[in-house]
């Protein structure tokens, strides 16, 4: 499976070589990555021509990379640090924050693909929508923008999918406060939804505690003394 994989990608790299995409087989898995101004002639022709047959896009996400590397899921730094701190602490990803990755499947040629594509501009990601080559992206689409702050250019109906109406922010950013802004709840005396400033304290959710593996352990030895059971 790795060498047809190795195959697909190496057909991959030959027919967009002026397009200039990257490609990795890890596993069974092939990734391309392009670039966004590629992007929409990248997918006709891996959705058109025989010998990739991407006819169907099973899934389509965002990613934040701007934290990358971190070891740590302690939410206080999302409270307390600077812009600066927070700067600083990004470590040791230096490319673009956003970006979309769609997993496309052939059922044709019985073989999937990962195709990755780095928004330009950190401040206002925006890609081309991929809607009119796959109809599926279009809630993909609408989800990642809702929780990424992602902008697909080109869709006609780019709104909120999951979030509240007026929901300001977007969740799934790093930078968003895992425990929110408001809180929601319904008050008996007014009849009705109100919104009020989150109560929960910051906290480390995820301690990194790395506990021994007893299941491999050599058997202590026996100390003088001490009876064998027999």
């Amino acid at each position: 499976m790795f060498d047809y994989y190795q195959q697909l990608a190496k057909r991959v790299e030959e027919r967009f070589g002026s397009e200039g995409v990257k490609t990795r087989v890890v596993g069974s898995e092939l990734t391309v990555e392009v670039s966004s101004e590629h992007l929409l002639n990248v997918c006709e022709v891996l959705r058109g021509e025989p010998q990739f047959g991407f006819e169907q896009l099973m899934d389509l996400c965002g990613v934040d990379y701007s934290t990358y590397g971190h070891g740590s899921l302690d939410t206080r730094e999302y409270h307390l640090a600077s812009p600066a701190d927070e700067q600083r602490n990004r470590g040791r990803w230096e490319g673009p924050r956003f970006a979309v990755v769609y997993h496309l499947l052939s059922i044709t040629n019985n073989h999937r693909l990962r195709l990755r594509v780095f928004a330009s501009d950190d401040a206002m990601p925006i890609v081309p929508s991929v809607v009119e080559l796959w109809s599926s992206a279009d809630w993909y689409e609408r989800e990642a923008f809702d929780l990424f702050g992602i902008v697909f250019d080109g869709h006609l109906d780019l709104r909120r999918i999951l979030t509240d109406y007026g929901f300001i922010g977007h969740p799934f950013r790093k930078d968003f406060p895992l425990s929110g802004n408001v809180e929601m709840r319904y008050d008996p005396e007014r009849k009705r939804v109100v919104y009020e400033p989150v109560s929960i304290e910051p906290r480390n959710l995820v301690p990194h505690i790395i506990r021994e593996d007893h299941r491999f352990a050599e058997p202590e030895p026996e100390t003088k003394g001490e009876s064998s059971g027999a």
